[in-house]
């Protein structure tokens, strides 16, 4: 039988643990050029919901998720053109890998977000953080 640890033990397991230790590979990664309905595309054909979005040097510029997309797609705004760092706007958010789980998932709550790339000290993509926000 397995316990679970008491929420205190649990919460002071996130003030240790790093978001390094608790990441998920990268997944799939395009190109900020590519177009919204090709990057839907390319979510079904890999099963993701999300897609990490480099730009023309390899750093990673953002995430792009399903569900925004394809609000994007049903929006009257929508053309086939669309591109996905029309879509990104500014850069990020993003953490370090060194963050703490308790600092990462703060973050993420307060900004609504289910997944966070995770990118080293160049801008480089490592992985993905993804949290259940429902509690």
């Amino acid at each position: 039988m397995q316990t679970r640890p008491a929420p205190a033990e649990a919460r002071a397991d996130l003030t240790r643990q790093t978001v390094d230790d608790a990441m998920k590979a990268a997944g799939p990664q395009v190109c900020d050029d590519m177009t919204a309905e090709v990057a839907l595309a390319v979510m079904a054909g890999s099963r993701t919901e999300h897609l990490l979005v480099c730009d023309e040097d390899g750093l990673c510029t953002g995430l792009v998720t399903r569900v925004q997309l394809a609000a994007i797609r049903d929006s009257t705004a929508y053309t086939d053109r669309l591109r996905l760092r029309d879509v990104l706007g500014d850069r990020g958010p993003f953490t370090s890998p060194t963050t703490t789980m308790a600092e990462a998932e703060h973050a993420m709550r307060y900004r609504e977000l289910a997944a966070l790339p995770v990118v080293d000290e160049h801008g480089s993509a490592l992985g993905v953080l993804a949290l259940a926000l429902a509690r």
